[in-house]
C-alpha cells in the first residue's frame, strides 16, 4: 500500500485548459484522469476550464482563447498563494508565463506547460495539403492569421514555461532542440487508458467488415485519403461499412463528402457518450485513423486496449505506441493506396486481426493513468526543485 505522504510533500496544483469542462473526451478527459490520480497520490488539484472564466457566446470565438488566457493569468495571480505550481495546456499559459517572467517570478507559482502537438508541423503538413486542394482552412488568409496570431501564442506559451509535458517523443525532442528547454524539465508522458476498455473480443469471420473512425472530422485527419481508399475498396468488399463516430458535423455533410456511391457504406454516430465508447469499439472490426498530425490520440489507445487491430499513420505520437505488424499497422501519411492495402490485409485475415489486436491489448496494459500521473508528479518536483520554490 502507498504510504501516507507527509503534509509538506503534498502539492496544491492548478490544472488549466482552454476547452469546455465536459468529461466526454479530448483534453478535458485527460485533465480529469490525471487530476484524479494526482489526488490519489495525496495532492490537491484545482481545475479551471474555458467555461469557468468565459461564458459561452459572450466573446468573439476568434479571440476566445486569448481572453481565457488573460483571465486565467488574473485568476492565478489573485490566488497565487494557494498553489505550489500551475500546469496549463498550451497556449492557455501564454499570458501568465509572460507576466511571471516580467515580474521576476517572486511569489509566482512555477508554470509547467502541456503541449499536445507542434504548430510547426501543422504549418508544414497543411501547406502541402492546401497545395493539393485538400485543406479546408489553410488558404493564404488562414496562413497569415496563423503566422501572426496562432503560432506566436504557442511559441510564447512554450518559451515562458518553467517545464513542459509532451504526449509524444517528437514534441519532446522539438522542445529540447528548438526551444532549448533543459531535458530534465521536459517529460514525455503518454496518456493512460481506463480499465473499462479492456473488453473481450471475438475475431472470427463476420461476413461484413466494419471499419471505425472516431473523432472530430477535420481535414488534418487524413479524411480525403480515407475517402480515396474506400472508393477502391467498396466494389471489392461487399458489405463493407465505415462508422464515423463523434465527428462534430452534420450527417448530411459527411454523406455529401463521400458522395452518393459511397453513402450506403457510411454509418454516422453523431454523439457517443463517453461511458459507451467501449461498446462502440466492440461492435467494429478495424480502427482506422489516418491522421496527418496529432499529439497522441486517446481514441487510438482505447481502440487498442479493446483488442481492435488498428491502422494509423507513421507520424507524431502514433509510432510511440504502434509497432508496425506487431500491435497494429503503420502507413505513410497522405497515402490512400497504403491505407487501402492495409484494410485489405486485415479484412482478408481474421488470424491477422486477432494477432495484432491481442498484441495491441497487451501493449496497452502498461499505459495506465496511475503511471502517467506518477511521471507528471516527478516532473513537477524537478521543476519546483530547479526553481527553488517553497510550496503551500
Amino acid at each position: 500500500m502507498e504510504p501516507v505522504r507527509r503534509a509538506e510533500e503534498r502539492l496544491n496544483i492548478l490544472m488549466g485548459a482552454g476547452v469546455p469542462k465536459r468529461r466526454e473526451g479530448g483534453v478535458a478527459a485527460i485533465v480529469y484522469n490525471l487530476g484524479r490520480e494526482l489526488e490519489n497520490l495525496g495532492h490537491r488539484v484545482t481545475y479551471v476550464f474555458l467555461d469557468d472564466l468565459v461564458t459561452p457566446g459572450s466573446v468573439s470565438a476568434r479571440f476566445c482563447e486569448v481572453i481565457f488566457s488573460c483571465r486565467l493569468a488574473r485568476y492565478v495571480l489573485e490566488n497565487r498563494e494557494k498553489f505550489s505550481l500551475v500546469n496549463l495546456h498550451a497556449p492557455a499559459g501564454l499570458v501568465y508565463g509572460i507576466r511571471r517572467r516580467w515580474h521576476g517570478a517572486a511569489g509566482y507559482p512555477p508554470y509547467v506547460m502541456t503541449l499536445h502537438g507542434l504548430e510547426e508541423r501543422r504549418v508544414h503538413v497543411m501547406t502541402r495539403e492546401a497545395q493539393k486542394g485538400r485543406a479546408w482552412n489553410f488558404n493564404w488568409k488562414n496562413r497569415v492569421w496563423h503566422r501572426f496570431y496562432h503560432f506566436p501564442r504557442f511559441r510564447w506559451a512554450v518559451r515562458t514555461a518553467n517545464g513542459a509535458h509532451a504526449y509524444s517523443r517528437d514534441v519532446w525532442n522539438f522542445l529540447v532542440l528548438k526551444y532549448n528547454l533543459d531535458a530534465d524539465r521536459v517529460a514525455y508522458i503518454p496518456n493512460g487508458v481506463e480499465r473499462r476498455f479492456f473488453v473481450p473480443r471475438r475475431y472470427g469471420p463476420s461476413g461484413k467488415l466494419r471499419l471505425l473512425y472516431a473523432g472530430t472530422w477535420l481535414d488534418q485527419r487524413g479524411i480525403f485519403y480515407l475517402r480515396d481508399a474506400l472508393r477502391n475498396l467498396a466494389p471489392r468488399m461487399p458489405g463493407l461499412t465505415l462508422t464515423i463516430a463523434g465527428a462534430g458535423v452534420p450527417a448530411e455533410e459527411l454523406f455529401g463528402f463521400f458522395g452518393k456511391d459511397l453513402a450506403p457504406h457510411i454509418v454516422v454516430r453523431p454523439v457517443v457518450p463517453s461511458e459507451s465508447m467501449q461498446e462502440l469499439y466492440a461492435e467494429h472490426d478495424i480502427f482506422v485513423f489516418p491522421s496527418l498530425m496529432e499529439g497522441l490520440p486517446s481514441v487510438l489507445l482505447e481502440a487498442m486496449a479493446s483488442g481492435m487491430p488498428v491502422i494509423t499513420t507513421e507520424t507524431c505520437g502514433m509510432p510511440d505506441v504502434v509497432e508496425n505488424d506487431f500491435n497494429g499497422l503503420l502507413i505513410p501519411p497522405a497515402d490512400a493506396a497504403a491505407l487501402e492495402e492495409a484494410i485489405l490485409r486485415l479484412g482478408n485475415s481474421a488470424e491477422l486481426r486477432q494477432r495484432l489486436g491481442e498484441a495491441a491489448r497487451e501493449s496497452m496494459r502498461r499505459y495506465t493513468w496511475e503511471r502517467a500521473a506518477g511521471l507528471l508528479e516527478a516532473l513537477y518536483r524537478r521543476v519546483l526543485a530547479a526553481e527553488g520554490s517553497s510550496h503551500p
